[in-house]
């Protein structure tokens, strides 16, 4: 039947404009469905690079991005400088081009890091929006890539590690990309490993990571030796933030020594304390997971009388695992974080709400973050100062002396009977597979690395930023932490949702206490004197 338009369309074309213009329309639909269907089953050669003599020397991308964004983005940290080779993004046939064009990023396209401003605010700060480039810099056959993983264990490692391998080698066709076992010392001391799809194709569905990982033996020079002998033009590094600090002195090495090396960074902490970014990959993982401890300590407590449990999560520096678990549970009644300073004693203090839960409802249940009420762990403990390899500030145990606290001030100054339930799931929320909502996310992020690196960039790390993908240069993530703002709505539902004491007297409590302490202290002495 349309064999048969199509001929008496043809055949009629010349008597009647109006018929030759619905031909040709008929023609274009015809191709555009084609295209279409062709583009879809050959996926394979969506970005594949191939060389363009016509583009063989354009000049540098900052020629056509007005003076006022170059400065504001530092963008010569984010593009390899060196006699720019860029090349046309296409496929086998260039009829496709007019379908995906679409798809590309233009060079000009930005992502402001603030997106609530007032009338007469300054321009503010943009990034580079991630996404495949036109015109790349990399020919696939001469890429060699390699790809190290380091610092702790968090959900989604092996999600970026296949979706990075898979991205060369699907859309760009690299073939050449090795593992590099046991974080940074495994560029002078490791061997390394054939990465390829068949390799990586199930390493997803496992916890952990493929290539192993290890905390501290950075040596840059030593790094950037090995990568200069492999003949490395591609670094993919994925760890948090002593790693990123350690991906931007590598950058620099690499810079100083004149190398056409990109290096492109995959911020990774389940505490979501990498700054500019919206959140690191793991942590939805984690704040899912956390729910079944805090299911089985409300369930502990609710089947006894005065009931009393406590959840330590992941958290150094910032407690949004902690915040955003209790958020989901609304089981909580209370949730310690670093952020928020509290103390036990005193008026709107922590004993004080504990036993108020306790007469209410016969049970509670409180959150507690690994890095919340260290001082006061430390001043009983009288601990130093210690780091691991990393350069993290070794924590004590605030779940045990929390819990000892609580069971010593219930049993012995209140003379009251508790059932205390004390629960540490850490280790098991790090270790386990990324849910399917941070695989989605690993893999834009992986992507998003992969389409910068082939289109010459360097010294820059992913991530959305307000829900768009962009490029960010490592010293922007790495100069701040993340943390929990005390005067953000978030802190405020919370407070709204377990209406628990704000400990805003902490100050003033403390003083008192270290006054109280101190007179104490003369009085002891002038009795022994």
């Amino acid at each position: 039947m349309e064999l048969s338009v199509s001929l008496s369309l043809s055949e009629s074309e010349f008597h009647f404009p109006q018929l030759q213009f619905l031909n040709k329309a008929v023609q274009l639909a015809s191709k555009e469905c084609y295209h279409s269907v062709k583009f879809n089953s050959d996926w394979r050669w969506r970005f594949r690079a191939r060389r363009c003599s016509s583009l063989n020397r354009l000049p540098p991308r900052f020629a056509c991005i007005p003076k006022s964004f170059a400065k504001e983005y530092s963008l010569c940290n984010c593009q390899i400088p060196h006699s720019l080779r860029t090349e046309l993004l296409g496929y086998k046939r260039c009829k496709f081009v007019c379908f995906t064009r679409q798809n590309f990023v233009s060079t000009e396209d930005v992502v402001a890091k603030k997106i609530v401003v007032q009338k007469n605010s300054p321009r503010g700060v943009h990034f580079r929006r991630a996404g495949p480039q036109e015109k790349v810099y990399f020919e696939s056959d001469e890429v060699r890539a390699c790809i190290v993983t380091c610092g702790g264990l968090c959900p989604g490692i092996n999600t970026v590690i296949r979706e990075i391998v898979c991205g060369l080698n699907y859309m760009y066709g690299v073939e050449d990309i090795l593992g590099i076992e046991g974080g940074y010392k495994g560029f002078y001391s490791k061997n390394t490993t054939t990465l390829t799809p068949k390799v990586v194709n199930d390493i997803h569905k496992r916890g952990g990571t493929f290539l192993r990982t290890s905390r501290g033996g950075h040596d840059t020079k030593k790094i950037v030796d090995s990568i200069q002998d492999r003949g490395i033009n591609q670094v993919y590094i994925i760890g948090g933030d002593g790693t990123q600090k350690g991906a931007a002195a590598i950058f620099k090495e690499v810079e100083k020594r004149g190398l056409k090396v990109a290096v492109a960074g995959i911020p990774k902490t389940i505490d979501n304390d990498i700054a500019v970014i919206d959140k690191s990959f793991g942590f939805d993982t984690a704040v899912e997971e956390a729910q079944r401890a805090i299911n089985a300590a409300h369930v502990e407590v609710e089947s006894v009388e005065n009931g009393v449990g406590i959840v330590k999560l992941m958290g150094r520096y910032s407690g949004f695992i902690a915040m955003f678990a209790t958020l989901a549970s609304r089981d909580v009644d209370c949730c310690l974080i670093p952020e928020s300073p509290f103390y036990l004693e005193g008026q709107d203090g922590l004993f004080e709400f504990i036993e108020k839960r306790l007469k209410e409802n016969g049970h509670i249940v409180i959150v507690l973050a690994e890095g919340a009420g260290q001082e006061h762990v430390a001043r009983i403990m009288h601990a130093v100062g210690e780091k691991d390899a990393s350069g993290n500030r070794l924590l004590l145990d605030v779940g045990l002396w929390l819990s000892q606290e609580i069971k010593d001030h219930f049993t012995k100054e209140r003379k009251m009977a508790i059932n205390l339930k004390y629960i540490d799931p850490t280790y098991m929320i790090r270790a386990i597979p990324s849910n399917a909502s941070d695989n989605i996310y690993c893999t834009l992020l992986a992507h998003s690395a992969v389409h910068g690196a082939m289109a010459g960039y360097t010294g820059f790390t992913v991530g959305p930023v307000n829900s768009r993908h962009a490029y960010i240069p490592i010293a922007r993530v790495t100069e701040t932490q993340n943390t929990v703002k005390l005067t953000d709505r978030m802190w405020a539902r919370l407070l709204a949702s377990t209406n628990q004491p704000s400990f805003l007297n902490y100050n003033k409590v403390m003083q008192e206490k270290a006054e109280k302490e101190t007179t104490n202290l003369i009085d002891s002495t002038r009795t022994s004197v």
